[in-house]
């Protein structure tokens, strides 16, 4: 997961990025795993403001696996496969290249707008909390408190901000099935636990928001050619008018550095490798993200 509070955000209008992607991931079992099926969510959207130019996913051992993808309710890309031979180590490669560039602001709108009923309809979804995004009502008095006064936008970076300036961003310190409510409590956690807070206080003052997973290319000023270590990552992107991405873990709104693969509720929705399988005890063979910005 990425922190870079020391690096600045890039400057409005900068050209589009091309970034080619390399991430591997998988498990290795104790013994034999027997059978297996699993759902890959590692191939990035294609958006108005990125563009997917080419997506591979390659799984290891290849003869075992017949793969086929379909897109999930989020609209995200999903490959999914099954190994019915036996096999002590399951990896998983995506390759990917993208352009990204930084997505125009939407024209706001007002609470009247998101308190309508046909908003309150069409977004009832990210609007609601999921297991992940639930929050006491001492953080939601809170969440108010900091949107009282300011437009719907102006109350979303608020309270991005105080998540922020609130939970440190501490490696290691938290684990996936770690909730909000549990992140705010340590006042600590990782990009993905920021995002979960975030969103749960956005979605408690009436602001549609939605869980991002993805890439993160962690130098701005990044040169071409150059293949450096990425970052898996999570932000939020909320809804007053348009949707708008905002990464409160570094304080900066998602620009060409940003890679959007997935899109949810809450980490549930978007995880990167998942499946079930009958065999032997297993542990994650370790995750590997290579970016290369090549223009």
């Amino acid at each position: 997961m990425a922190d870079e509070r020391r690096l600045a955000a890039a400057p409005t209008g900068s050209a589009a990025w091309r970034l080619r992607i390399n991430h591997v991931s998988g498990f290795t079992y104790a013994g034999t795993a027997h059978a297996s099926y699993n759902e890959a969510r590692m191939t990035p959207m294609t958006t108005p403001y990125q563009i997917t130019l080419f997506s591979q996913v390659d799984v290891a051992p290849a003869a075992a696996a017949s793969t086929w993808r379909y897109l999930d309710y989020w609209g995200t890309q999903v490959t999914v496969f099954d190994l019915q031979r036996a096999h002590q180590q399951l990896k998983v490669t995506a390759s990917s290249l993208v352009e990204t560039e930084r997505p125009s602001p939407p024209e706001p709108v007002g609470w009247d707008v998101l308190r309508s009923e046909s908003i309150l309809d069409r977004q009832a979804e990210l609007l609601a909390a999921s297991p992940r995004t639930t929050v006491d009502e001492g953080l939601l008095s809170r969440a108010a408190e900091l949107a009282g006064g300011a437009q719907p936008r102006d109350a979303a970076r608020a309270i991005c901000d105080w998540v922020r300036d609130n939970v440190a961003y501490v490696p290691g310190s938290t684990g996936v099935q770690t909730g909000a409510q549990e992140a705010w409590e340590l006042r600590k956690g990782v990009c993905q636990d920021i995002a979960h807070l975030t969103a749960a206080l956005l979605r408690g003052v009436g602001i549609p928001a939605r869980y991002v997973s993805g890439y993160l290319h962690p130098n701005p000023d990044a040169e071409i050619g150059e293949t450096v270590e990425g970052q898996s990552h999570a932000w939020v992107e909320w809804w007053c008018g348009g949707w708008e991405g905002y990464d409160p873990t570094n304080g900066v709104e998602t620009a060409e550095r940003h890679v959007v693969v997935a899109r949810g509720r809450e980490y549930s929705d978007v995880t990167p490798l998942k499946g079930v399988y009958n065999g032997a005890p297993s542990s994650e063979l370790g995750v590997r993200v290579e970016v290369t910005r090549l223009g």
